[in-house]
């Protein structure tokens, strides 16, 4: 039985990297307006982390949803919708002048739009496509985030610099508005390039044999399993990464310096997500994702040795460890969710379980902030952040004896 993937699928697989990178780019950049919302708005921290906080939550929650969709509408017609309200998520912000404006195109219209091109929208055709190497067609996909935010960064922040945060939103969405209809095209494409799913016996015949529903992978002590990790991963990452640029700006860092070095940190998950996919096939899902637990912790460690600006090789070791780690568990822990409950329903159960990403990712982001507004410091944030990593890792281990039908 050949499970070898295709051309075709490969094609799949690059489509949705380009697509994925261009959506998250774009939601990557709030961390770089977040300090233009306090100066303009005089918001406090708590108050400018409530958007994105708002975002992550409602991207986990309508995560079930956007699974409903893209098993009915396909990944060519989920991409188009996304576009657009990218779009006018993006025009809508250039004008908004009150908290509760951000919050609803932020974290309402553009995330939404955002989980429409995302991971949600395109692991279950590649689950589908790839048995083999399917860790490694998965971090493919996954590394388009960490792209987008490598990228998101310095370009948000000399955007900002030469024409204001207004201009760069309206220059956001212009880009997006042009990139709409070519980004649906091209996935569409690469759908109509593949093969009818009855004409590749051998992927239907290994999906046929674990076709799990939500009902009943939800009677699994595996699924609520990975639920906890989604949502604790999401914890130790947001604990630290929306507030990256305003931490290293607070002490004594030039802000185009700090965005180009934490860009920089963040475009080594490119490498990162791809070789933990890769060895997630050989070594093990749990293996591999628990040495990214410690190299993440590493980096939020190396953020509480800063104290002043001239700390510049504390700021790349920060920068790389925490960068490289960024989305590196994902195309772990969703592959093993593949393994674990493949079938014609895993859009909808990857779906669901990843509410739990959405949550965690939510309460990471508005906590730092709050925590920020007490104590004036984020270094309690980085501490709960590799607390976080370290709870993930001991339940994502558990996972490594089979599922009970």
């Amino acid at each position: 039985m050949n499970l070898r993937p295709s051309r075709q699928a490969w094609l799949v697989v690059a489509g949705g990297f380009v697509a994925f990178t261009v959506s998250a780019s774009l939601m990557h950049a709030y961390t770089v307006f977040l300090l233009a919302f306090i100066a303009d708005f005089a918001w406090t921290r708590a108050e400018a982390s409530l958007a994105y906080s708002v975002g992550q939550v409602v991207g986990g929650v309508s995560s079930p949803l956007v699974g409903g969709l893209v098993d009915r509408l396909g990944a060519m017609r989920m991409v188009l919708l996304g576009g657009c309200l990218l779009t006018l998520g993006l025009v809508g912000s250039a004008m908004a002048t009150s908290l509760w404006q951000m919050v609803f195109l932020y974290g309402f219209v553009m995330t939404f739009g955002a989980g429409c091109i995302g991971m949600v929208v395109f692991v279950p055709l590649v689950s589908r496509l790839f048995v083999e190497r399917r860790g490694l067609a998965i971090s493919i996909l996954q590394s388009a985030n960490g792209s987008g935010r490598a990228v998101s960064a310095p370009v948000a922040q000399l955007l900002i610099d030469a024409h204001g945060w207004r201009g760069a939103y309206w220059i956001q969405a212009g880009v997006m508005a042009v990139l709409v209809v070519p980004l649906a095209l091209m996935f569409r494409r690469a759908e109509s390039a593949l093969p009818a799913p009855a004409a590749d016996k051998a992927v239907a015949n290994v999906t046929a044999a674990r076709d799990w529903t939500l009902t009943a992978a939800m009677r699994t002590r595996h699924f609520w399993l990975l639920f906890l990790v989604y949502a604790l991963t999401s914890i130790g990452s947001f604990l630290v990464s929306l507030h990256q640029i305003a931490f290293a700006v607070g002490v004594g860092f030039d802000p185009l310096y700090a965005a180009f070095v934490l860009g920089t940190g963040a475009l080594l998950a490119l490498p990162g997500v791809i070789i933990t996919g890769s060895i997630s096939d050989v070594i093990g899902r749990e293996k591999a994702a628990i040495t990214t637990y410690i190299i993440s912790m590493i980096g939020s460690g190396a953020a509480l040795l800063i104290h002043s600006g001239d700390q510049h090789v504390m700021l790349w070791v920060h920068a790389c460890f925490f960068g490289i780690t960024w989305g590196a568990r994902g195309p772990a822990i969703t592959a093993k969710t593949a393994d674990l409950f493949g079938g014609k329903r895993l859009g909808t159960i990857l779906g669901v379980i990843t509410v739990g990403s959405g949550l965690g990712a939510g309460i990471g982001a508005w906590a730092a902030g709050l925590l920020f507004d007490l104590t004036g410091t984020y270094r309690l944030a980085f501490w709960l952040s590799m607390a976080s990593y370290g709870l993930g890792a001991m339940f994502f281990w558990s996972l490594r004896k089979p599922v009970a039908r």
